[in-house]
């Protein structure tokens, strides 16, 4: 290593400040567009993979949402989310595997004070393609207690979607049983 510079203090110019200053963004900035453009090729790639969901895929999805978001007590039906793509699962779910109607499917939102009630019953609405005709008495979470940094982390609440039976004994308790049916024996096999 030569040293015959070593006596001589160095300042940096302007240019050089800037370029200092900038550097961390700049190397930032580098890392987050390796980062999204990998995140994107392995989806696409993740995608490929998978390749289209079959009817029995389809039926192995819900009983996996069920498993972890449904109701296993008290023979009632219902996935609560607040998540709209899971909340379209699970009404995708209910109507091509468990045949239900539209008609057979209620939803109720559980709001925090600081959701708007209007907004998330249309958004909900939207959303899920359920009339507001369908939608039961909102929630509303009024616990002061709550910390300020969970405030607007669910802009629309949770979704509770829950299944009527409108009369029909086979989309009522009996669907229940035989959804409880499916999981156990699935279960059992793994």
């Amino acid at each position: 290593m030569s040293t015959w510079l070593k006596e001589i203090e160095y300042v940096p110019n302007k240019i050089v400040k800037e370029r200092i200053k900038k550097g961390p963004a700049k190397s930032g900035m580098l890392r987050h567009n390796i980062r999204v453009r990998e995140t994107r090729e392995i989806k696409e790639a993740a995608q490929v993979e998978l390749g289209k969901i079959s009817k029995r895929d389809l039926w192995m999805l819900g009983l996996g949402l069920y498993l972890g978001e449904g109701t296993k007590l008290y023979e009632t039906i219902r996935i609560i989310n607040s998540d709209p793509a899971i909340a379209k699962l699970a009404i995708r779910w209910f109507r091509d595997i468990c045949k239900l109607d539209v008609s057979n499917i209620t939803v109720a939102i559980h709001l925090y004070p600081d959701n708007a009630v209007e907004e998330s019953l249309n958004y909900w609405s939207k959303e899920l393609d359920i009339p507001l005709k369908q939608f039961r008495k909102t929630q509303i979470d009024k616990r002061i207690d709550k910390s300020e940094k969970k405030k607007r982390k669910l802009p629309y609440g949770t979704a509770h979607i829950s299944v009527s039976s409108n009369g029909n004994p086979n989309f009522g308790v009996k669907l229940h049983r035989r959804i409880m049916g499916w999981l156990e024996s699935s279960l059992k096999q793994v």
